[in-house]
């Protein structure tokens, strides 16, 4: 629990000094994950090393947990010529920029490990946006035919860019949208890391066990920008960020929690 923690506070510590290199010109167009760290974090502690995760730009966090030193994600910003080149021995594939594109990569994967009898498992991230997306439900629709080992993990962070969620899709949830495919779907609270953890542990395993891929929907808030060339300002009401920040930042939350249990205090908090 308290590697967990301190896995979240670093994720934040790394994407406030993004911003203000950002600023200061020290590195090129980014987009902040601040909010999410509980989605990210939770749901990449619960993967194996040999587990392969396909990321969209805003997943460093969920990198780090899988190996990718942050030198290379501040390389990748810097427009570095080796800044998409990931690790010999890690599965992780390059940051997709198409959005949803790397929903098939994740699809193609897990596939190839079904037919050469492997048991690793693919999982991709991407956002709210990337729903509406054709490769989206193409990528989900052939992964569950072939009922292959892969999660497909949405960050539900409310805003595509400047496009709230319900203006998005007239479903109640994303989760649901796997009913279509004959697939499992689940919406899990995304600003609760145990929660997270608990709903990938449970995919993953039936990834492993052949009982093919699930679709999980994250509820979380994405708090800062969509990248640093947005103002959010122009399109969100300052009540509702608020809200999500007073009274729903996910670290905060686990701070309360293992505060409770004896697990964290100020000084602990300080030291990390």
């Amino acid at each position: 629990l308290e590697e967990m923690y301190g896995l979240m506070l670093k994720a934040r510590g790394f994407d406030e000094k993004m911003l203000r290199m950002q600023r200061q010109g020290r590195i090129g167009t980014y987009g902040p994950f601040s909010g999410q760290e509980a989605a990210q974090i939770g749901s990449a502690y619960a993967l194996e090393k040999n587990d392969w995760i396909f990321p969209s730009y805003r997943e460093i966090a969920a990198c780090m947990v899988h190996g990718l030193p942050l030198k290379q994600s501040i390389l990748y910003v810097m427009g570095h010529l080796k800044g998409g080149q990931t690790p010999q021995g890690l599965n992780i594939f390059p940051v997709q920029i198409i959005i949803a594109g790397q929903t098939l990569h994740a699809t193609g994967c897990a596939l190839a490990t079904k037919l050469r009898g492997e048991t690793d498992v693919s999982v991709t991230y991407f956002g709210d946006g990337a729903t509406p997306q054709g490769d989206f439900h193409e990528a989900l629709n052939m992964a569950s035919v072939n009922k292959v080992p892969a999660v497909f993990f949405c960050q539900n962070n409310q805003w595509a860019i400047s496009v709230p969620i319900h203006e998005q899709t007239a479903s109640q949830t994303l989760a649901q949208k796997a009913i279509a495919y004959g697939m499992k779907g689940v919406q899990v609270d995304g600003n609760d890391v145990l929660a997270v953890y608990d709903v990938m542990k449970d995919a993953t395993k039936r990834a492993r066990d052949g009982e093919g891929p699930t679709l999980i929907e994250a509820v979380t808030y994405r708090q800062g920008p969509h990248t640093t060339a947005d103002d959010p300002t122009k399109y969100r009401d300052r009540d509702e960020v608020d809200d999500w920040v007073t009274n729903k930042d996910p670290i905060l939350r686990f701070y309360r929690f293992l505060e409770r249990r004896g697990l964290m205090n100020d000084d602990k908090q300080t030291e990390l």
